[in-house]
């Protein structure tokens, strides 16, 4: 809840979420995500770097160890917020294959397998 966009929040849960964000810990790490979220549904990668360095500056253990894990990921990530790419209708034709295999487990060799992916 606290991690949520201000428009996902229900009614009945506002009056917790101001009492939360009175303890400044939760304040910052509400700040972050949002600033994430919105870097990420923008696609604002110029703006990474500020925010790795606010998440290292806000010394949120957490936080700061889940932008560690985003900096081993390095100019991928950068790629992935810059560039107009996606590599999802790729990523959703291997699901779909594997869902395939896995629905014949032990039942037919590839040729079956082939004619399945193929027609469907």
């Amino acid at each position: 809840m606290l991690f949520s966009l201000p428009d996902e929040v229900e009614e009945e849960q506002n009056g917790l979420l101001e009492r939360l964000r009175t303890c400044p810990p939760l304040q910052k790490a509400q700040e972050l995500v949002h600033t994430f979220r919105v870097m990420l549904r923008c696609r604002q990668g110029k703006d990474l770097p500020h925010w790795l360095n606010a998440v290292q500056a806000s010394g949120l253990k957490d936080l700061m160890s889940f932008a560690k894990g985003l900096q081993r990921e390095g100019s991928a990530l950068l790629a992935a917020l810059t560039l107009p790419y996606s590599n999802g209708p790729t990523e959703g034709a291997v699901n779909r294959l594997k869902m395939i295999k896995r629905q014949m487990y032990g039942r037919a060799n590839f040729d079956l397998l082939r004619i399945r992916v193929l027609l469907g």
